[in-house]
Protein backbone atom coordinates (compact mmCIF):
# COMPACT_ATOMS: atom_id res chain seq x y z
CA UNK A 1 0.00 0.00 0.00
CA UNK A 2 1.52 3.62 -0.76
CA UNK A 3 1.79 5.83 2.12
CA UNK A 4 0.87 9.38 1.56
CA UNK A 5 3.76 11.76 1.88
CA UNK A 6 2.96 15.75 3.28
CA UNK A 7 6.02 17.53 3.35
CA UNK A 8 3.96 20.48 5.07
CA UNK A 9 2.98 18.54 7.88
CA UNK A 10 6.26 19.12 9.84
CA UNK A 11 5.87 22.94 10.11
CA UNK A 12 2.39 22.70 10.98
CA UNK A 13 3.56 20.70 14.54
CA UNK A 14 5.43 23.41 15.92
CA UNK A 15 2.56 24.92 18.11
CA UNK A 16 2.52 21.29 19.48
CA UNK A 17 6.23 21.49 20.39
CA UNK A 18 7.91 19.48 17.73
CA UNK A 19 10.11 21.99 16.84
CA UNK A 20 13.82 20.14 15.79
CA UNK A 21 12.93 17.26 14.02
CA UNK A 22 13.79 18.51 10.75
CA UNK A 23 17.75 19.18 11.25
CA UNK A 24 17.60 15.09 12.13
CA UNK A 25 19.60 12.94 9.49
CA UNK A 26 18.20 9.52 11.00
CA UNK A 27 21.69 8.24 12.08
CA UNK A 28 20.01 6.19 14.64
CA UNK A 29 22.24 6.84 17.71
CA UNK A 30 18.68 8.04 19.30
CA UNK A 31 17.59 4.22 18.50
CA UNK A 32 20.54 2.41 19.54
CA UNK A 33 21.02 4.22 23.00
CA UNK A 34 17.16 4.06 23.97
CA UNK A 35 17.11 1.51 26.79
CA UNK A 36 13.28 1.13 25.71
CA UNK A 37 13.46 0.41 22.05
CA UNK A 38 13.67 -3.30 20.83
CA UNK A 39 13.61 -4.32 17.44
CA UNK A 40 10.50 -4.82 16.81
CA UNK A 41 9.60 -1.18 18.11
CA UNK A 42 12.66 0.61 17.17
CA UNK A 43 12.26 4.37 18.42
CA UNK A 44 12.41 7.56 17.97
CA UNK A 45 14.34 7.25 14.69
CA UNK A 46 11.67 5.51 12.35
CA UNK A 47 8.52 8.31 13.39
CA UNK A 48 10.59 11.07 13.26
CA UNK A 49 11.40 10.10 9.52
CA UNK A 50 7.60 9.33 8.99
CA UNK A 51 7.14 13.02 11.04
CA UNK A 52 9.84 14.74 8.31
CA UNK A 53 7.54 12.68 5.18
CA UNK A 54 4.77 13.82 6.89
CA UNK A 55 3.33 10.40 6.84
CA UNK A 56 0.30 11.36 9.17
CA UNK A 57 -1.67 7.58 8.13
CA UNK A 58 2.04 5.98 9.32
CA UNK A 59 1.70 8.20 12.31
CA UNK A 60 -1.67 7.71 13.66
CA UNK A 61 -1.04 3.77 13.70
CA UNK A 62 2.52 3.92 15.27
CA UNK A 63 2.87 2.37 18.83
CA UNK A 64 6.64 4.00 19.06
CA UNK A 65 5.67 8.03 20.47
CA UNK A 66 3.53 6.29 23.56
CA UNK A 67 6.68 3.57 24.06
CA UNK A 68 8.93 6.41 25.16
CA UNK A 69 8.97 8.04 28.62
CA UNK A 70 11.36 10.65 27.81
CA UNK A 71 14.42 9.85 29.96
CA UNK A 72 16.35 12.19 28.20
CA UNK A 73 19.17 9.98 26.35
CA UNK A 74 18.10 10.60 23.55
CA UNK A 75 18.48 13.91 23.64
CA UNK A 76 21.46 14.21 25.36
CA UNK A 77 23.87 12.30 22.82
CA UNK A 78 22.03 13.64 19.53
CA UNK A 79 25.01 14.78 17.33
CA UNK A 80 22.71 17.43 15.47
CA UNK A 81 20.77 18.72 19.14
CA UNK A 82 16.90 17.23 16.75
CA UNK A 83 15.93 16.98 20.52
CA UNK A 84 14.15 13.63 19.92
CA UNK A 85 13.19 13.35 23.07
CA UNK A 86 11.29 16.39 22.96
CA UNK A 87 10.23 15.44 19.21
CA UNK A 88 8.57 12.44 20.56
CA UNK A 89 6.46 14.23 23.71
CA UNK A 90 5.52 16.75 20.66
CA UNK A 91 3.55 13.51 18.72
CA UNK A 92 2.10 12.36 21.86
CA UNK A 93 0.06 15.81 22.24
CA UNK A 94 -0.18 15.39 18.25
CA UNK A 95 -1.52 12.01 17.98
CA UNK A 96 -4.10 13.28 20.98
CA UNK A 97 -5.44 15.44 18.66
CA UNK A 98 -5.84 13.08 16.00
CA UNK A 99 -7.44 10.43 17.87
CA UNK A 100 -10.05 13.19 19.32
CA UNK A 101 -13.02 13.23 16.96
CA UNK A 102 -14.22 16.30 18.75
CA UNK A 103 -11.60 18.70 17.76
CA UNK A 104 -11.24 19.82 21.30
CA UNK A 105 -7.73 18.41 22.24
CA UNK A 106 -6.61 20.67 19.39
CA UNK A 107 -7.91 23.91 20.35
CA UNK A 108 -6.17 22.91 23.47
CA UNK A 109 -2.94 22.25 22.08
CA UNK A 110 -2.32 24.96 19.20
CA UNK A 111 -4.42 27.93 21.07
CA UNK A 112 -3.07 29.34 24.81
CA UNK A 113 -6.20 31.96 24.76
CA UNK A 114 -8.47 28.80 24.17
CA UNK A 115 -6.89 27.31 27.22
CA UNK A 116 -7.16 29.58 29.38
CA UNK A 117 -10.65 30.89 27.81
CA UNK A 118 -12.35 27.11 28.56
CA UNK A 119 -10.61 27.06 31.89
CA UNK A 120 -12.43 30.07 33.09
CA UNK A 121 -15.68 29.45 31.32
CA UNK A 122 -15.87 26.54 33.35
CA UNK A 123 -15.00 28.27 36.43
CA UNK A 124 -17.19 30.54 35.86
CA UNK A 125 -20.13 28.40 35.21
CA UNK A 126 -19.69 26.13 38.61
CA UNK A 127 -18.68 29.47 40.52
CA UNK A 128 -22.58 30.55 39.49
CA UNK A 129 -23.93 26.96 40.39
CA UNK A 130 -23.12 27.32 43.83
CA UNK A 131 -24.00 31.19 43.72
CA UNK A 132 -27.60 30.21 42.70
CA UNK A 133 -28.00 26.84 44.39
CA UNK A 134 -26.30 26.05 47.42
CA UNK A 135 -27.67 24.98 50.42
CA UNK A 136 -28.22 26.72 53.60
CA UNK A 137 -25.07 28.68 55.21
CA UNK A 138 -24.61 27.65 59.10
CA UNK A 139 -22.12 29.87 60.84
CA UNK A 140 -22.53 28.12 64.05
CA UNK A 141 -20.30 24.80 63.15
CA UNK A 142 -18.59 23.43 59.66
CA UNK A 143 -21.64 22.13 57.84
CA UNK A 144 -20.51 21.22 54.38
CA UNK A 145 -22.82 18.61 53.37
CA UNK A 146 -25.94 21.04 54.07
CA UNK A 147 -23.82 24.12 52.46
CA UNK A 148 -23.24 21.33 49.62
CA UNK A 149 -24.52 18.01 50.22
CA UNK A 150 -22.83 14.97 49.29
CA UNK A 151 -25.50 13.27 47.36
CA UNK A 152 -26.14 16.29 45.11
CA UNK A 153 -22.54 16.05 44.46
CA UNK A 154 -22.09 12.68 44.13
CA UNK A 155 -24.95 12.30 41.42
CA UNK A 156 -23.42 16.12 39.58
CA UNK A 157 -19.69 13.74 40.06
CA UNK A 158 -21.29 10.50 38.32
CA UNK A 159 -22.69 12.21 35.79
CA UNK A 160 -19.54 14.18 34.89
CA UNK A 161 -17.41 10.36 34.49
CA UNK A 162 -20.26 9.01 32.42
CA UNK A 163 -19.25 12.12 30.11
CA UNK A 164 -16.13 12.36 30.15
CA UNK A 165 -15.18 8.35 30.21
CA UNK A 166 -17.69 8.94 26.67
CA UNK A 167 -15.30 11.25 24.83
CA UNK A 168 -12.30 9.06 26.41
CA UNK A 169 -13.32 5.93 25.55
CA UNK A 170 -14.63 6.76 22.29
CA UNK A 171 -10.84 8.74 21.39
CA UNK A 172 -9.07 5.51 22.88
CA UNK A 173 -11.12 3.49 20.58
CA UNK A 174 -10.04 5.42 17.64
CA UNK A 175 -6.42 5.12 18.46
CA UNK A 176 -7.19 1.32 18.76
CA UNK A 177 -8.62 1.05 15.55
CA UNK A 178 -5.79 3.01 13.89
CA UNK A 179 -3.04 0.77 15.60
CA UNK A 180 -4.22 -3.06 15.41
CA UNK A 181 -5.00 -2.05 11.50
CA UNK A 182 -6.80 -4.11 9.27
CA UNK A 183 -7.80 -7.53 10.88
CA UNK A 184 -6.56 -8.96 7.38
CA UNK A 185 -3.26 -8.94 8.26
CA UNK A 186 -3.36 -11.34 10.75
CA UNK A 187 -2.41 -15.36 10.12
CA UNK A 188 -5.41 -17.38 9.46
CA UNK A 189 -6.57 -19.87 12.03
CA UNK A 190 -5.68 -23.04 11.49
CA UNK A 191 -8.24 -25.79 11.38
CA UNK A 192 -6.97 -26.97 15.67
CA UNK A 193 -7.28 -23.31 16.43
CA UNK A 194 -10.67 -22.36 14.78
CA UNK A 195 -12.08 -25.08 16.73
CA UNK A 196 -10.08 -24.27 20.29
CA UNK A 197 -11.23 -20.70 19.43
CA UNK A 198 -14.41 -21.41 17.81
CA UNK A 199 -13.93 -18.61 15.46
CA UNK A 200 -14.60 -16.32 18.57
CA UNK A 201 -12.29 -13.31 17.10
CA UNK A 202 -12.05 -9.50 17.42
CA UNK A 203 -10.84 -7.74 14.56
CA UNK A 204 -9.21 -10.66 13.19
CA UNK A 205 -7.77 -11.84 16.69
CA UNK A 206 -9.22 -14.88 18.86
CA UNK A 207 -10.50 -14.02 22.26
CA UNK A 208 -8.41 -15.78 24.16
CA UNK A 209 -5.33 -13.47 22.98
CA UNK A 210 -7.04 -10.95 24.14
CA UNK A 211 -8.24 -11.89 27.60
CA UNK A 212 -4.89 -13.66 28.32
CA UNK A 213 -2.61 -10.24 27.88
CA UNK A 214 -5.16 -8.33 29.69
CA UNK A 215 -2.80 -8.47 32.82
CA UNK A 216 -0.01 -5.83 30.50
CA UNK A 217 -2.56 -3.22 30.62
CA UNK A 218 -3.34 -3.35 34.61
CA UNK A 219 0.17 -4.09 35.01
CA UNK A 220 1.16 -0.68 33.31
CA UNK A 221 -1.66 0.96 34.61
CA UNK A 222 -1.21 0.80 38.13
CA UNK A 223 2.82 0.42 37.86
CA UNK A 224 4.00 2.37 34.68
CA UNK A 225 6.31 -0.42 34.89
CA UNK A 226 8.09 0.62 31.40
CA UNK A 227 8.73 3.59 32.80
CA UNK A 228 11.14 1.85 35.18
CA UNK A 229 13.20 -0.22 32.85
CA UNK A 230 15.02 3.35 31.75
CA UNK A 231 18.37 2.64 33.55
CA UNK A 232 19.72 5.40 35.49
CA UNK A 233 19.16 6.66 39.33
CA UNK A 234 17.78 9.91 37.86
CA UNK A 235 15.72 8.16 35.54
CA UNK A 236 14.16 6.12 38.11
CA UNK A 237 13.76 9.38 40.04
CA UNK A 238 11.35 10.35 36.91
CA UNK A 239 9.79 6.85 37.13
CA UNK A 240 9.01 7.66 40.99
CA UNK A 241 7.96 11.21 40.49
CA UNK A 242 5.12 10.12 37.24
CA UNK A 243 4.20 7.06 39.77
CA UNK A 244 3.64 9.36 42.58
CA UNK A 245 1.20 11.85 40.49
CA UNK A 246 -0.20 8.99 38.58
CA UNK A 247 -1.50 7.46 42.43
CA UNK A 248 -2.03 10.05 44.30
CA UNK A 249 -4.27 11.63 41.43
CA UNK A 250 -6.08 7.94 40.45
CA UNK A 251 -6.54 7.87 44.52
CA UNK A 252 -8.26 11.20 45.30
CA UNK A 253 -10.09 11.08 41.27
CA UNK A 254 -11.58 7.31 42.65
CA UNK A 255 -12.66 9.13 46.43
CA UNK A 256 -13.88 12.42 45.16
CA UNK A 257 -15.92 10.70 42.14
CA UNK A 258 -17.22 7.58 43.04
CA UNK A 259 -16.55 7.55 46.92
CA UNK A 260 -17.87 11.31 47.82
CA UNK A 261 -20.31 10.27 50.33
CA UNK A 262 -17.77 8.77 52.39
CA UNK A 263 -14.79 11.02 51.58
CA UNK A 264 -16.94 14.16 52.09
CA UNK A 265 -18.15 13.94 55.69
CA UNK A 266 -19.03 16.56 58.27
CA UNK A 267 -17.26 14.66 61.26
CA UNK A 268 -13.66 13.94 61.12
CA UNK A 269 -12.40 10.61 60.57
CA UNK A 270 -10.00 8.82 63.07
CA UNK A 271 -6.60 9.63 61.58
CA UNK A 272 -6.01 5.93 60.90
CA UNK A 273 -9.37 5.43 59.11
CA UNK A 274 -8.38 3.92 55.66
CA UNK A 275 -10.37 7.14 53.72
CA UNK A 276 -8.52 9.35 55.48
CA UNK A 277 -5.32 7.59 55.00
CA UNK A 278 -5.60 7.17 51.31
CA UNK A 279 -6.51 11.01 51.13
CA UNK A 280 -3.11 12.15 53.09
CA UNK A 281 -1.47 9.69 50.58
CA UNK A 282 -3.31 11.11 47.83
CA UNK A 283 -2.13 14.95 48.95
CA UNK A 284 1.39 14.04 49.77
CA UNK A 285 2.28 12.26 46.23
CA UNK A 286 0.66 15.12 44.43
CA UNK A 287 2.00 17.63 46.30
CA UNK A 288 5.31 16.32 46.00
CA UNK A 289 5.41 15.29 42.64
CA UNK A 290 3.94 18.31 40.93
CA UNK A 291 6.46 20.51 43.19
CA UNK A 292 9.25 18.22 41.77
CA UNK A 293 8.29 18.63 38.37
CA UNK A 294 7.35 22.81 38.60
CA UNK A 295 10.62 23.47 40.33
CA UNK A 296 12.35 21.16 37.44
CA UNK A 297 10.52 22.82 34.37
CA UNK A 298 12.11 26.16 36.34
CA UNK A 299 15.17 25.40 36.69
CA UNK A 300 15.43 23.12 33.57
CA UNK A 301 18.24 21.64 34.59
CA UNK A 302 17.54 18.25 32.58
CA UNK A 303 16.41 17.23 29.01
CA UNK A 304 13.31 16.14 30.41
CA UNK A 305 12.49 19.65 31.65
CA UNK A 306 14.23 21.85 29.23
CA UNK A 307 11.08 22.37 27.09
CA UNK A 308 7.75 23.04 28.28
CA UNK A 309 4.54 23.00 26.62
CA UNK A 310 1.85 25.38 27.83
CA UNK A 311 -0.40 22.53 28.50
CA UNK A 312 2.04 20.87 30.47
CA UNK A 313 1.79 23.61 33.05
CA UNK A 314 -1.76 24.07 33.10
CA UNK A 315 -2.02 20.42 34.20
CA UNK A 316 0.83 20.78 36.71
CA UNK A 317 -0.83 24.05 38.18
CA UNK A 318 -4.20 23.40 38.26
CA UNK A 319 -3.38 20.00 39.84
CA UNK A 320 -1.32 21.65 42.67
CA UNK A 321 -3.38 24.24 43.25
CA UNK A 322 -6.50 21.46 43.46
CA UNK A 323 -4.66 19.46 45.87
CA UNK A 324 -3.32 22.83 48.00
CA UNK A 325 -7.10 24.43 48.18
CA UNK A 326 -8.14 20.64 49.60
CA UNK A 327 -5.18 20.89 52.50
CA UNK A 328 -6.59 24.64 52.97
CA UNK A 329 -10.49 22.79 53.35
CA UNK A 330 -9.43 20.41 55.55
CA UNK A 331 -7.75 22.59 57.88
CA UNK A 332 -10.59 25.03 57.92
CA UNK A 333 -12.72 21.98 59.08
CA UNK A 334 -10.50 20.91 61.61
CA UNK A 335 -10.32 24.73 62.79
CA UNK A 336 -14.24 24.76 62.75
CA UNK A 337 -14.53 27.86 60.57
CA UNK A 338 -17.22 27.98 58.84
CA UNK A 339 -17.46 30.59 56.39
CA UNK A 340 -13.94 29.85 55.38
CA UNK A 341 -14.46 26.39 54.51
CA UNK A 342 -17.27 27.20 52.32
CA UNK A 343 -15.98 29.92 50.82
CA UNK A 344 -12.68 27.75 49.85
CA UNK A 345 -14.86 24.57 48.70
CA UNK A 346 -15.83 27.10 46.34
CA UNK A 347 -13.26 27.90 44.74
CA UNK A 348 -11.39 24.21 44.87
CA UNK A 349 -14.43 23.07 42.58
CA UNK A 350 -13.67 25.86 40.53
CA UNK A 351 -10.64 24.71 39.69
CA UNK A 352 -10.61 20.72 39.85
CA UNK A 353 -13.63 20.54 37.69
CA UNK A 354 -12.05 22.47 34.96
CA UNK A 355 -8.82 20.55 35.40
CA UNK A 356 -10.94 17.40 34.99
CA UNK A 357 -13.50 18.25 32.08
CA UNK A 358 -10.62 19.53 30.11
CA UNK A 359 -7.11 17.36 30.93
CA UNK A 360 -9.10 13.72 31.59
CA UNK A 361 -10.28 13.08 28.03
CA UNK A 362 -8.48 16.26 26.20
CA UNK A 363 -5.02 16.57 27.39
CA UNK A 364 -2.50 15.19 29.89
CA UNK A 365 -4.50 12.97 31.56
CA UNK A 366 -5.39 11.04 27.89
CA UNK A 367 -1.60 9.83 28.39
CA UNK A 368 -2.43 7.11 31.50
CA UNK A 369 -4.90 5.64 29.60
CA UNK A 370 -2.99 5.37 26.08
CA UNK A 371 0.13 4.20 27.55
CA UNK A 372 -1.01 1.04 29.32
CA UNK A 373 -3.37 0.98 25.95
CA UNK A 374 -0.58 0.85 23.76
CA UNK A 375 1.27 -1.60 25.93
CA UNK A 376 -2.00 -4.05 25.44
CA UNK A 377 -2.59 -4.04 22.06
CA UNK A 378 1.54 -3.91 20.94
CA UNK A 379 1.85 -7.80 23.46
CA UNK A 380 -1.49 -8.71 21.42
CA UNK A 381 -0.21 -7.78 17.83
CA UNK A 382 2.67 -9.44 18.21
CA UNK A 383 1.04 -12.78 19.63
CA UNK A 384 -1.85 -12.48 16.43
CA UNK A 385 1.23 -12.16 14.10
CA UNK A 386 3.02 -15.09 15.27
CA UNK A 387 0.11 -16.85 14.20
CA UNK A 388 -1.56 -19.35 16.53
CA UNK A 389 -0.46 -23.30 15.81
Amino acid sequence: MATAVNPDLLPKLEKFGVKDASICFNCGNCTAVCSLSSEKIPFPRKVIRYLQLGAKEKLMQSPEPWMCYYCGDCTTTCPRQANPGEVMMGLRRYLTTLYDWTGISRRFYTSKVFEVVAILVIAALVGLGFYRYHGPVLTDRVALNVFAPNRVIEILDLVMLVVLSFFLLTNAFRMFLKVMGDPAQYPSLSLTARQQFQNRLIRGIPLAIWVSEAKAFLVHFFTQKQFGACGTREQRTQWLIHLLIMTGYTSIFLLVVVGIRWFQRDEIYALWNPIRLVGYYATFAILYGTTYAIIGRLKKERPVYAHTHSSDWVFLIMLWLTTFSGILIHFTRILEMPLATYFIYVIHLMIAVPMLVIEVPFAKWTHQLYRPLIQYLVRVRERALEGTS
